[in-house]
């Protein structure tokens, strides 16, 4: 009978609102009771003394590679990276190839990551077949097969009476539409944030606009059906106020956004670094002040990494050539701690927009400390510090603008179905 007792950290639960210093105890696979001097009895201690202790990260928006580009990532380097991170679950994009449009890719998905990721995985499929755009997937069956959501992410679903019929069919199922809003006409070749850095770069610009247009008219679809949407790395301010708005009127909209889009502006990509080319780009230091103001307000409910590995040699090409995207999962909590220290956000609300709120976005297990729920935690030290270095990292690739940063704030453990997967002076335990 397996036992875990984290003791002596403080507790932050959004479920229930908790934060103070107590125990924790995981039995089985559960949570087994909270509560201060909970006895051992031949449990395996864990000292949490000035950490945070919380319910494990929900990361809904990954890029696992697996199947057919495994060189840039697995579903078990993925797995190792992400509980690295403190993510306990995380929830993968269908632009596999095969692209995951058919119930047998799902299956794959999932019997592979049993086997192999530390973290548990939860894969999302297409929306449209190929991600083409045209013809709508089997989402009952890919929903049977083990489908959360379904997305076209990587590509934008431009023709409307897809998009509306998508959305439509989604209801059928009880499941979100998420969806990567890009006008692909407005963005044209732009592959930074249309502006003043773009001119200095003399690099095509993609606009706020081409975001912005995308947005509404989803918006607008789902006033329209009554379905579920939820908005993938939103990044700039128009996109932020049309959620805003809509949510005021009762739609079913929730959004994300990434760590790097609250903490990077378009002015990172001066010096041509591959690694800060993003989809959608970085934007304004307006934009980036939009999005943490929206998500200390909660019009934008989690933070989501949109862990995007990619080769050293895809890498290292002219700026226009290179793939967008970064890796995220084992700088996500340092990154946003940003947020705490500039009292935007407490510990509590953190916690909140890293785990909680996921759960309530997608069927995902995790979320809360209560006694019975999910024995998945995260062990954090708030302040301790240290060199963020990618080669040393769990993922097959390195492609990241924070390499050789110091960070402030460490995962110290990470706790999935009870069992501790992940400890930062002893690497990934896998059994």
């Amino acid at each position: 009978m397996a036992r875990l007792l984290i003791r002596g950290g403080r507790v932050l639960d959004p479920a229930s609102e908790m934060d103070e210093i107590t125990d924790v105890l995981v039995e089985d696979g559960k949570i087994a009771a909270v509560g201060q001097g909970l006895e051992a009895r031949g449990a395996e201690v864990l000292d949490a003394e000035g950490c945070w202790v919380a319910p494990g990260f929900i990361d809904l928006h990954t890029h696992l590679r697996e199947p057919g580009q495994e060189y840039k990532e697995d579903l078990g380097s993925g797995g190792r990276a992400a509980v690295a991170g403190g993510f306990t679950s995380i929830v993968c994009m269908a632009n596999t190839a095969p692209v995951n449009d058919d119930p047998s890719v799902t299956e794959y998905i999932l019997n592979r990551a049993r086997s192999d990721s530390p973290a548990r995985v939860f894969p999302i499929a297409a929306a449209t077949m190929g991600l083409a755009g045209e013809v709508m997937t089997e989402m009952a069956a890919l929903h049977e097969a083990g489908a959360v959501a379904f997305s076209d992410d990587g590509k934008t679903i431009s023709d409307a009476g897809v998009m509306r019929r998508v959305l439509e069919y989604s209801k059928l199922v009880g499941v979100p539409v998420v969806v990567h809003a890009e006008d692909c006409a407005l963005r044209a070749d732009g592959v930074v944030n249309e502006g003043p850095v773009s001119t200095r770069l003399g690099l095509p610009g993609n606009p706020c606009l081409a975001e912005d247009i995308l947005v509404a008219r989803d918006l607008m679809l789902t006033e329209l059906t009554g379905a579920r949407l939820h908005v993938a790395h939103i990044s700039s301010a128009g996109a932020v106020d049309l959620v805003r708005r809509a949510r005021e009127r009762g739609l079913s909209v929730t959004a994300e956004v990434t760590p790097h889009h609250l903490a990077l502006t378009d002015e990172a990509t001066l010096g041509y670094d591959t690694n800060t080319k993003m989809a959608p780009p970085l934007r304004s230091a307006s934009d980036v002040a939009a999005c943490r103001k929206a998500l200390a307000e909660g019009v934008i409910d989690v933070i989501a990494t949109d862990h995007a590995p990619h080769a050293v040699h895809e890498k290292e090409v002219e700026f226009t050539e290179a793939p967008p995207g970064i890796l995220g999962f084992e700088t996500a909590y340092p990154v946003v701690m940003d947020m705490v220290r500039a009292d935007e956000l407490s510990p509590l609300e953190l916690m909140r927009r890293m785990s909680t709120n996921s759960t309530r976005i997608m069927d995902v297990p995790g979320g809360s400390l209560a006694v019975g729920s999910a024995g998945d935690v995260v062990v954090l030290d708030p302040t301790r510090q240290w060199t963020y270095d990618p080669a040393k990292g769990y993922s097959k690739s390195r492609n990241s603008p924070w390499a050789g940063q110091e960070m402030t704030g460490r995962v110290v453990a990470t706790v999935v179905e009870g069992r501790l997967v992940y400890h930062c002076d002893r690497g990934v335990l896998i059994p």
